[in-house]
């Protein structure tokens, strides 16, 4: 058995590639499976905050990530539903960078994992392989997968990490399945040519427009080319989870009918949308068992209003690799319950108030959503998300790991 550990990463989300990237940096073997036959992402645009900016720093990926994503100026850009008044709004930008150390991005979720997966080398992935199943064979764990159409093949590792998304195969083998919880509400996401929508849409700015039951969000990405909307709506029967379901334009513009006018002209320039219902899982009660641990969404599934979701995996990344750096094989289950210990709080409380904040977004007109409003006249996000940005998930492991 050679000193240091070999890893197995089961999926090739945000999550799994960058915890490859940070455990080779670490000087450890790490080999991701991954079930399709390339790396993709589904979904459209993200918010990448200056949590997890600095770890993408500190891959080296900076540059080119900056060259892609669109460097927010204004954030949190609350407005009424029925004629945009703003309610709050952030001063991002130089703001933000001078006060965490990075500014604050939105990105394309394909620009960002193709940049990823671009550093990764190809002998550290495994395409078109699905995993069936995992063993512990004494001080190893005996993985079982199918490339293709080929016959069952074996590899053994000394820790497998399941990154493999909010219908995680591997969670139940660590702790009781957790049913997924629903929200009540499903997301229509759409992308729109940035020639196509109007100029208020193209300003480099995060803005979510606040109305009775639901929620419209737009912001640029891909270098300003395109115009991601998101607009989160109740379900009605809706039940489906995939972020490829097909929506209907018709559908989603029935949603903002009455709405400020501009909401209606963004909606006229998309042809397309994809409509998909919001779950989460509450908390795990743990995330690891022996050789086995969780990152990502396989371990904290979360709701989008945050928009912390990769965020967080990309913290989970650094950690792990801080803890299995210079650890010998023998001792990998202790490194991975150090994972746990420090990245499980974090990531739950993240959770938690992800799922609280949907109640105050979607307050009907009356006494609750004016004194909601006049809150917002007085909030300053960076204020209230210092707890979130301000956060160093290296220097916060290196407190409990040393070093």
């Amino acid at each position: 058995m050679p000193d240091r550990p070999r890893v197995a990463i089961v999926g090739a989300g945000v999550g799994g590639i960058t915890a490859a990237l940070f455990l080779r940096e670490a000087g450890i073997e790490a080999v991701v499976y991954e079930q399709t036959g390339s790396i993709t992402a589904a979904g459209a645009g993200i918010v990448v905050a200056p949590n997890a900016v600095r770890l993408i720093r500190r891959l080296g990926l900076a540059a080119p990530f900056i060259e892609r994503a669109v460097r927010l100026e204004l954030a949190w850009e609350f407005r009424r539903w029925e004629n945009g008044a703003v309610l709050s709004v952030q001063e991002m930008g130089d703001v933000c960078e001078a006060r965490f150390g990075e500014a604050m991005y939105v990105a394309h979720r394909g620009d960002l994992i193709g940049l990823l997966a671009g550093a990764v080398p190809p002998e550290m992935l495994r395409l078109s392989s699905r995993v069936t199943g995992i063993r512990d064979v004494g001080d190893e764990v005996e993985l079982t997968y199918v490339t293709g159409a080929g016959p069952p093949e074996t590899a053994r590792y000394d820790a497998v990490v399941g990154a493999d998304g909010i219908h995680s195969g591997l969670r139940g083998l660590i702790t009781e399945a957790a049913e997924p919880e629903f929200s009540g509400d499903c997301a229509f996401r759409c992308l729109l040519p940035a020639e196509r929508v109007p100029a208020f849409a193209r300003r480099p700015a995060q803005t979510l427009w606040l109305g009775p039951g639901r929620h419209f969000v737009h912001y640029p990405v891909s270098a300003g080319e395109l115009v991601n909307v998101v607009a989160i709506v109740p379900a009605g029967d809706w039940r489906d989870e995939s972020w490829v379901a097909e929506g209907r334009v018709a559908d989603l513009a029935a949603q903002f009918a009455g709405w400020d006018d501009r909401i209606g002209a963004l909606i006229a320039a998309a042809t397309e949308t994809s409509r998909w219902a919001l779950y989460d899982r509450g908390p795990l009660p743990r995330w690891t068992r022996g050789r086995l641990t969780l990152l990502g969404d396989s371990a904290h599934a979360m709701l989008p209003y945050y928009g912390q979701g990769a965020n967080q995996a990309i913290e989970d990344a650094v950690v792990l690799a801080m803890a299995l750096r210079g650890v010998p094989a023998a001792e990998v289950p202790e490194a991975l319950l150090r994972y746990e210990e420090i990245r499980r709080p974090r990531a739950s409380l993240v959770q938690q108030r992800s799922r609280g904040r949907a109640t105050s977004n979607h307050l009907p007109d009356g006494p609750e959503q004016r004194e909601r409003d006049a809150a917002f006249a007085g909030q300053h996000p960076l204020d209230a998300n210092a707890w979130l940005y301000a956060y160093d998930a290296e220097a916060e492991a290196r407190k409990v790991l040393g070093g």
